[in-house]
């Protein structure tokens, strides 16, 4: 009994994968909705690369500049936050108080 059972849910479940259960009327697609194109259309050319550019995005002075440019805001930035951190820091005495005198 066991036997026929299992088969029935194999064979059950290789049937279901015969077909489209989209395009079975009780579970598919809506009376309303519109019809599918007979071709599913191409993927995205996702390998395709554009041409090379006919002029370079920044000249090398202009990279330069900004490079520079960009560093000099980095030193700036951490300077500012070695300050902050410094002042933020809490004072240490010579000696520690224990509370005893």
């Amino acid at each position: 009994m066991l036997l026929v059972a299992v088969a029935a849910a194999v064979s059950a479940s290789l049937a279901s994968c015969s077909i489209p259960i989209a395009d079975l009327p009780a579970i598919g697609v809506p009376a309303d909705a519109p019809a599918r194109p007979k071709d599913p259309g191409s993927f995205p050319a996702v390998h395709d690369m554009p041409p090379d550019r006919s002029e370079p995005a920044l000249a090398r002075d202009d990279q330069a500049r900004i490079e520079t440019e960009l560093e000099a805001a980095r030193d700036r930035q951490a300077r500012a936050a070695a300050a902050a951190n410094a002042a933020d820091a809490p004072k240490s005495s010579a000696r520690p108080n224990n509370g005893n005198r």
